[in-house]
């Protein structure tokens, strides 16, 4: 990744830039997301792909297992990521509500943590203490602060619905993509299977750059571990269906 220009940075660390970007609202982030549910729709779909041609089903009935696994893991996955998403906001409230009773109830000692959290960053005297005193003037601002520093829970815009949406939809685009060579009826089996296969590598390598582009990472390297990665599950899904195939004797 091109690193940024000094005068870019320059200009970007103007009293009025920084004010600009710290006071805007912070947007529900996505991209998590929309990298697990591609990932995991891609990886889930091609490997009942894979274990059915490994089992030595046809055609037909991988394309039938792969769909009916496809909307069913990802309504699933969906879900699961809202009521995580949703766990996290109540999460969040619930230690708000108790911090707030805290203050209410015991404010001496609610000041005293954040004298020694504070003074554990190694401030000291009266540094401190107006550090204490300017917290705890602002209610908001005191009730933040134990969030962040003794529960750990930063600040986050979170969508539960949102997040659900983008994984669930995300999670179809990229599981479709290996199914599409079996829908094609003219196509010899053995090479419904290499297409599918080579379409669900393309997938996976795809999304290694889309991510080395968002966190900045090796394009190429970010591309070969998250083809890797689902080749290892594709592998392991097909190499199962094989070998039960031989071991139930099934023709």
């Amino acid at each position: 990744m091109k690193k940024t220009s000094l005068e870019q940075l320059y200009r970007e660390h103007q009293p009025d830039a920084i004010e600009k970007r710290l006071s805007a609202t912070n947007k529900p982030q996505t991209i998590s997301d929309a990298v697990l549910g591609a990932i995991d729709g891609c990886i889930t779909t091609f490997a009942v792909v894979a274990g059915a041609f490994g089992a030595g089903f046809s055609a037909s009935v991988a394309l039938i297992l792969g769909f009916a696994n496809l909307l069913a893991d990802g309504f699933s996955m969906a879900v699961s990521n809202y009521e995580a998403s949703k766990a996290q906001l109540e999460l969040r409230e619930q230690a708000r509500r108790m911090e707030e009773e805290h203050i209410d109830r015991i404010p001496a000692g609610e000041l005293e943590e954040i004298r020694q959290l504070f003074h554990m960053k190694g401030f000291a005297g009266e540094v401190l203490e107006a550090i204490v005193a300017t917290i705890s003037q602002d209610r908001q601002l005191w009730v933040e602060t134990m969030l962040v520093e003794e529960h750990g829970l930063q600040k986050a815009e979170i969508s539960p619905r949102r997040s659900a949406a983008v994984t669930f939809a995300t999670f179809l685009l990229a599981g479709s993509i290996p199914l599409l060579p079996l829908l094609a009826d003219g196509l010899d089996t053995r090479w419904q299977f290499i297409l599918s296969s080579v379409l669900a590598a393309a997938v996976f390598f795809s999304i290694g750059m889309l991510k080395s582009l968002v966190f900045a990472k090796p394009i190429l390297r970010a591309g070969l571990g998250t083809l890797l990665t689902g080749g290892a599950a594709a592998a392991l899904a097909y190499l199962t269906g094989h070998l039960l195939r031989q071991a139930f004797g099934v023709v």
